[in-house]
């Protein structure tokens, strides 16, 4: 069994990779990310392109070479292209505005919520019914879309709710009228 068997890493120029062991810096015209990898794979660069490779041919380093590897492009894209997630409002009365770097929602309860936003993250709202998040890490991204979208997810009678762009949302009929 080949100890090599994924596809590398393509640095585009304009970034740089450096790899200390386990530990994986990468620097490109969006920002900087870094992170500690496991001790299952080792990580090489060779030109213009990373290679993670396992040590033995457990099923758990065989796991970790694919996760590894994933994790690695998604930084390199991250800092070079940058991630962005859609989220759309449904629902009367429903908006979006942004306030500073902050994000204010009315989403129908008594109060407006407000989404303060985290290091590395940026909003825009093209309009008041939908919210563009963007962002170097695809995880952090990921993870703030979740967290807005948890603040009034779509409903299934009406459909009301924070949902994502193009997200079908199962709709349940209501009470039969007799």
């Amino acid at each position: 069994m080949s100890r090599i068997g994924k596809k590398p890493v393509e640095v585009p120029a304009g970034v740089t990779v450096t790899i200390d062991g386990t530990h994986v810096a990468v620097k490109g015209s969006k920002g900087e990310l870094d992170r500690h990898f496991s001790e299952l794979v080792t990580i090489t660069q060779e030109g213009e392109e990373v290679l993670v490779t396992r040590n033995d041919d457990s099923t758990e380093s065989n796991a970790q070479q694919g996760l590894v590897r994933t994790l690695i492009n998604n930084m390199v894209v991250g800092v070079s292209v940058g991630f962005e997630k859609k989220l759309e409002l449904t629902g009367v009365g429903y908006r979006a505005a942004l306030k500073g770097k902050d994000l204010d929602l009315s989403l129908g309860y008594s109060h407006p919520v407000v989404y303060a936003a985290p290091e590395n993250i940026s909003f825009e709202v093209p309009d008041n019914t939908h919210i563009v998040v963007k962002g170097i890490s695809k995880e952090q991204v990921g993870q703030v879309v979740a967290e807005i979208r948890a603040k009034r997810p779509p409903e299934p009678y009406k459909g009301k709710g924070i949902h994502y762009e193009g997200e079908h949302i199962r709709r349940k009929l209501g009470k039969a009228a007799k």
